[in-house]
This record gives C-alpha cells, structure tokens and sequence, in this order.
C-alpha cells in the first residue's frame, strides 16, 4: 500500500519518467507511442544542401544532408498539412508542398525541402491543384534515390474532409 501512495505522489508531482511503470495496459503505452507529431514546413528546413554529381543522369543535383531535428522524425508517424499538387493523375502520384503551386519548388522557386512525396496506404482518392489538405502517415527521408524527393510520407492517409 505504501508503494502505491509513493507511485501516486511522485505522478502528481508531474516525473513522467516514472509513468511506463504503472501503466499496464500495453495498447495504452503502444497508443501513446504512435501518437503522430504535428510537423512544420519550418522543422523540415532543418536540412542543407550541397551540389553533387550524379553520372547515371550526367547532372549536378542538391544532396541533403538532413539535420538531427529532422533526423529524429525518420520512421515516425507524422501529421502535415499543405496543398496538394497533381504530379500523375492516373498513376496518383501527388506531391505536398507548403506553398500553392504558383509558389512551389516546381514552379516557384521554393526550396526542395518544401514538398514531400505522398505514398498513400489506399491510393484511389482524386486531388485538385491546391487543394489545402492534412495528412498523416510516416516520415521516410531520402538522400540517395534522385528519382524521389527528400521527403517522403509513406502510407499516407488524408485527415481533413473538408
């Protein structure tokens, strides 16, 4: 009993640390684990780029070198939310970009850590140009593959339904 009356003091005092100790039930510990991060377009400029040479396409492209903020973030479930940009319609290829398509970093100038790649967990769903949306799924980085963005949300699901 006395263990008991301890366990609840130090929780009250807010030594969260101590938390995983009395929590029992595995689904709570799993549910709070998989709870997604609400991410910024701002915590993805955590990256820098450098020009480098890729001989398979005979081009300078920009190689990221991501920062541990973001490092961080790798494989975990995240939310984001930005407009939606066509890239294939009939292959549902879409992209998520923090500024609308006038203002990208296809047509814009903005920089390549402004758009992630969707990868949707059911593909089928149709998007318009600009469409401002949420999604969740998982945050998968890329430095090597140069027929992929840098960032990539892989079994994404959409949140809104505006």
């Amino acid at each position: 009993m006395r263990r008991l009356i301890l366990l609840c003091c130090l929780l009250s005092v807010g030594l969260t640390s101590f938390r995983p100790a009395v929590v029992t039930s595995s689904s709570l510990i799993n549910s709070r684990l998989a709870d997604p991060v609400k991410l910024s377009w701002e915590s993805l400029r955590d990256v820098t780029f450098k020009k480098k040479w890729y001989a398979e396409e005979s081009v300078y492209m920009l190689y990221p070198t991501f920062g541990q903020s973001v490092q961080k973030l790798s494989g975990k479930p995240v939310e984001l939310t930005g407009y939606v940009l066509p890239v294939d319609l009939e292959s549902n290829v879409y992209v998520l970009s923090a500024f609308p398509f006038s203002a990208c970093f296809f047509c814009g100038g903005a920089g390549p850590e402004s758009v992630v790649s969707l990868k949707f967990k059911k593909p089928g769903k149709k998007f318009k140009t600009d469409e401002r949306r949420t999604f969740r799924g998982t945050l998968k980085l890329n430095a090597d593959n140069i027929y992929e963005l840098n960032y990539i949300l892989a079994d994404a699901e959409m949140l809104d339904t505006q």
